[in-house]
C-alpha cells in the first residue's frame, strides 16, 4: 500500500496558512501512550475551520467545500512498514498470523478463495476480517474518500494514518512503558513540526469503544465480514436477511471469561442462562480448540437462525458481535449500557428500544435460571417485527464497503466510513457556528 494522497479527485490549489481547529480520530482500547492516549486500532483524523469570508470566494457550486480532507504524508515506518512486519503484531495467543487478514484493502481473504464452500446466498463480498484491522480498513478508504485535498488551507479535515493499534500490538510485550510507547511519541513530535498543529484547539477522537467520562471520544463499528460494493448488493442482502427462517429464540457466541470482575460475572450467567434453556437458546463456545467462531460463516448461520442475540462485556464493555448479529438480522441483547447505548450515537438508532432489548444486571440475578428466555417470550410479536425491521435499516451504516472513488449506483447509502466522516464534519460546523 502506497501511503500518499494523490489522487485524480484531490483539488491541489496554493497553500496559505489558515486557524485550525484539529479533530484526533483515533479506536478501541485506551493505553498510556502520550497525552493522547492512543490505543488499539487508531485512526486519526485532524479536523480545522475556515471562516466564512474563505466560502464566500469559493465556488459555491463545489460539491466538496466543507468536507475536504488533506492526508499526511506520513513516514513509513508509521504505517506500512508496520504492515510489513506484521508478524510481530501476532500475539502468542492469536490462532492465526495476522498477516493473512492484511489482503484485500485490510478485509482479510476473500470467503471462498481459500477453496471452502460458500452459501449461494452469499455475494463474493464476504471476507475473514480481523477485527483489529479497522485502521488499516479506514486508511484505505479515506485513500478514496471524494473531497480529498492538497491544499490544506481547502480541508476541514486533516488525516493522520498512523497505525497506532498495530504499532501497540506488536511492542505489548517490551519490558518498559517508554519502548511501548516510543513510536507514538516519535510520531507526536513528527505532528508538532507541521504547520496545522501550531494553531490546534482542539482534539476529539473516533474510537471503536470511547471511554464513557471523556466528551471527545466517539465511537465506529468495528468491521464485520460483508465488504459490499454497490447499494444494490447492500439492499439485496437486507431483502434476504428480511425472510430469513429464525428457529432460535436466542443464542450467545463466546467464550466463558476467567476473571471475577463484573463483566466475567455477567458473562458467566448468561452462558449459565442460554444452557438452562437448551430448547430456546444456542450456545457457541468460542473456548474450545474446535469450533465455529473462527468461521464466519459458522457465526452468520447461527445470528440468522436467531431471534435475539445476547451481547454482555467481554475483555471491554464493546464486542464486534454486536455488528455481526446486526448485520445478521438479530436483535441485539445487552446488559450494559456502555456495550451500545453510549457508544455509537452516529451509527444506531438513537431509540435504544427499537432495535435492541437491556436487561440490567440485577435484573438478570433475580427469579429462576432462565430469566433471560423468560423476559425475551414476554416481548409481544409484532414488537418484535419491528426491532428486526429497525435493525436490518441499520445494515448500510455499520458496514465498511470496498474503496471505490466512483459510485455508480443513483441511489448511495453511507457506509458507516461515511457516518463517520460526516460527524466530524458536523462537529466542525459546530465549533464554526459557536
Amino acid at each position: 500500500m502506497k501511503n500518499n494522497n494523490s489522487s485524480s479527485s484531490i483539488k491541489n490549489q496554493p497553500c496559505n496558512k489558515k486557524p485550525t481547529i484539529l479533530l484526533l480520530l483515533l479506536s478501541l482500547l485506551t493505553t498510556s501512550l502520550f497525552l493522547l492516549r492512543l490505543s488499539q486500532n487508531k485512526i486519526i483524523l485532524i479536523t480545522t475551520i475556515t471562516s466564512d469570508s474563505d466560502h464566500h470566494n469559493r465556488d459555491r457550486q463545489d460539491s466538496c467545500l466543507g468536507r475536504y480532507i488533506y492526508i499526511h504524508n506520513l513516514p513509513s515506518r508509521f504505517n506500512t512498514d508496520i504492515l510489513q512486519d506484521c508478524e510481530s503484531i501476532t500475539r502468542p495467543k492469536d490462532k492465526i498470523s495476522i498477516c493473512k487478514y492484511l489482503d484485500n484493502f485490510g478485509f482479510g481473504p476473500r470467503i471462498g478463495d481459500d477453496g471452502v464452500s460458500i452459501d449461494s446466498k452469499y455475494s463474493p463480498s464476504w471476507y475473514a476480517t480481523n477485527q483489529f484491522m479497522l485502521e488499516v480498513i479506514f486508511h484505505e478508504k479515506m485513500k478514496m474518500y471524494e473531497c480529498l485535498t492538497r491544499n490544506s488551507s481547502l480541508a476541514s479535515a486533516f488525516y493522520i494514518p498512523y497505525y497506532a493499534g498495530l504499532d501497540f500490538r506488536r511492542n505489548l510485550r517490551r519490558r518498559s512503558v517508554a519502548e511501548r510507547d516510543a513510536a507514538g511519541k516519535e510520531m507526536f513530535e513528527w505532528l508538532k513540526k507541521q504547520p496545522q498543529w501550531k494553531e490546534s484547539q482542539n482534539i476529539s477522537f473516533l474510537t471503536i469503544e470511547r471511554s464513557p467520562t471523556s466528551h471527545n471520544e466517539f465511537a465506529i463499528p468495528y468491521p464485520t465480514y460483508f465488504h459490499p460494493t454497490s447499494t444494490f448488493e447492500i439492499r439485496q442482502w437486507q431483502d434476504k436477511i428480511k425472510l430469513t427462517n429464525r428457529t432460535i429464540l436466542f443464542s450467545f457466541a463466546g467464550a466463558q471469561r476467567r476473571s471475577r470482575s463484573q463483566n466475567g460475572l455477567v458473562r458467566t450467567q448468561v452462558i449459565e442462562q442460554c444452557k438452562s434453556s437448551s430448547k430456546t437458546c444456542r450456545f457457541l463456545d468460542c473456548d474450545v480448540k474446535a469450533n465455529g467462531c473462527d468461521d464466519p460463516m459458522s457465526l452468520m448461520k447461527l445470528f440468522e437462525s436467531s431471534v435475539f442475540c445476547l451481547q454482555p462485556p467481554g475483555d471491554s464493555l464493546t464486542r464486534r458481535s454486536v455488528f455481526d448479529s446486526i448485520l445478521a438480522g438479530c436483535i441485539p441483547v445487552f446488559f450494559n449500557q456502555g456495550s451500545a447505548y453510549k457508544q455509537y450515537v452516529w451509527h444506531l438508532p438513537n431509540n435504544d428500544g427499537e432495535y435492541s432489548v437491556y436487561i440490567p444486571v440485577k435484573e438478570l440475578r433475580t427469579g429462576g435460571k432462565s430469566k433471560i428466555e423468560e423476559i425475551l417470550q414476554g416481548i409481544p410479536n409484532e414488537k418484535v417485527i419491528g426491532m428486526r425491521e429497525n435493525v436490518i435499516r441499520s445494515v448500510p451504516k455499520i458496514v465498511y464497503t470496498k474503496p471505490n472513488r466512483y459510485k455508480p449506483d443513483k441511489e448511495t447509502l453511507e457506509d458507516a466510513f461515511d457516518v463517520a466522516v460526516k460527524g466530524v464534519i458536523k462537529r466542525i460546523e459546530k465549533f464554526k457556528s459557536n
